[in-house]
């Protein structure tokens, strides 16, 4: 392992590519400790001791919301309106045509998605900074401050996207779910220290913990056999004769993912059911939004219920974007290949779509399981302290296999062997 981890550095575009992409996180979390002025640090603290769905949208923050830092608002803005571009898609027949453009398509609706993010930020800005002043955390009122409030949040929001882009174009991995995970990745420490005070003290047990350990090892498991899970249908080629030689003849496969979707319908579903708690948390005043506030936290039935639900539907829809069943065989037509015992053309795309819907079905209910289990155990055993529910394991196991495979693909191409042994 020693030497494979020194092989990365021996190959110059990989080693620029990950030194960036430290480079990139280490500015991440220096700016979700550059704390905004005017702020109750105190109160604010009380506040978060509290718990429920502010302790939930923190964990996408990596800790900046509750240190009310320039990245409080987190990438959550950017996600949000990746969502509302994804569903825009499906309705708008100019943005499925630009979404079929290829690069010059992708960089319009990226355009419109920075725009949205922007939008979004300043809504999310405006909501919190008057929230916060009504429960008298802020010391600091007026409009002026207000509005440096605002435009604060949403800079630190527009420059964690900016920086998500650039990893994604000059580093290693998706940027977006690399700052995430590194947010989820930092607060572990901390919350290890906690666990084991309160252990030292009796208030919880080690069988608890343990056993909690032990779904989180199973769940990490599962994690990765759905990811690296995948349906192998066996393709033929016909031989063609072109000039005095022959080629074609030989057998493949196409390697249909378990979870095509990856780690995206995790994130678009907590995005989804974060939302609403936010705005709840606006009005403290309405005894309606208190309850929609109370009904959707995180150690509710009713947010488990959703949170699953909402999995399984984003990993059909995430699939059904990013996967074509008739494209893929009309590709296979026009190279001369074709499934034995399927007519090349609409009854390969049936035959396909069919065998990817059912492998999508059970990897994205095995995903909602995983998701959902650690909440239970948390519930059962009382330690409320780990933060370690499915989607804090989901998203570091996909994100950390996403980015091996991203590394592994640059080590092959330059006849490196890789870390996974095949």
């Amino acid at each position: 392992m020693l030497e494979q981890l020194r092989s990365l550095f021996k190959i110059p575009d990989l080693k620029s590519r990950l030194l960036f992409t430290f480079a990139m996180l280490i500015v991440v979390r220096l700016g979700s400790h550059i704390p905004l002025p005017g702020i109750d640090k105190q109160a604010l603290a009380n506040l978060f001791a509290q718990g429920g769905i502010l302790g939930f949208f923190d964990l996408f923050a990596g800790g900046a919301l509750s240190r009310f830092s320039l990245f409080a608002l987190g990438i959550m803005p950017y996600i949000n309106a990746s969502i509302i571009m994804s569903l825009l898609q499906s309705v708008i027949p100019l943005f499925e045509q630009w979404s079929k453009e290829g690069e010059e398509g992708r960089n319009k609706l990226n355009r419109i998605t920075r725009y949205g993010t922007v939008v979004l930020g300043l809504i999310q800005a405006v909501g919190i900074s008057a929230w916060l002043e009504s429960l008298q955390v802020l010391m600091i009122t007026g409009l002026l401050f207000r509005i440096l409030l605002v435009i604060s949040l949403t800079a630190g929001t527009c420059f964690l996207m900016w920086l998500g882009e650039q990893i994604s174009d000059y580093g290693i991995g998706n940027g977006i779910s690399i700052i995430i995970f590194a947010g989820i990745v930092a607060r572990i420490p901390s919350e290890i220290i906690q666990t084991w005070s309160l252990l030292k003290v009796g208030e919880i047990g080690i069988i608890s913990i343990i056993g909690l350990l032990a779904v989180v090892i199973l769940v990490i498991a599962g994690v990765v056999a759905i990811q690296q899970g995948q349906r192998r249908i066996p393709v033929q080629y016909a031989k063609r004769v072109i000039g005095r030689r022959l080629y074609g003849g030989q057998g493949t496969h196409i390697p249909l993912r378990v979870n095509q979707a990856g780690v995206i319908p995790i994130i678009f579903a907590s995005a989804i059911l974060i939302f609403p708690g936010t705005i709840a948390q606006f009005f403290q005043g309405s005894t309606f939004m208190q309850k929609v506030a109370a009904a959707l936290s995180p150690d509710t039935a009713l947010y488990l219920i959703l949170y699953a639900i909402l999995i399984i539907v984003f990993t059909f829809f995430y699939t059904a974007i990013t996967f074509n069943p008739q494209n893929l065989a009309d590709n296979l037509k026009k190279y001369g290949g074709f499934i034995p015992g399927r007519r090349p053309g609409k009854a390969t795309a049936i035959y396909i779509d069919q065998i990817m819907t059912r492998i999508t079905l059970s990897g994205a209910i095995f995903l909602a399981i995983i998701a959902i289990l650690p909440n239970i155990l948390i519930e059962i055993t009382g330690i409320t302290t780990i933060y370690f529910g499915g989607t804090s394991v989901l998203i570091m196991v996909g994100v950390a296999l996403e980015t091996v495979q991203q590394i592994e693909s640059h080590m092959l191409m330059r006849h490196y062997e890789g870390f996974i042994k095949k």
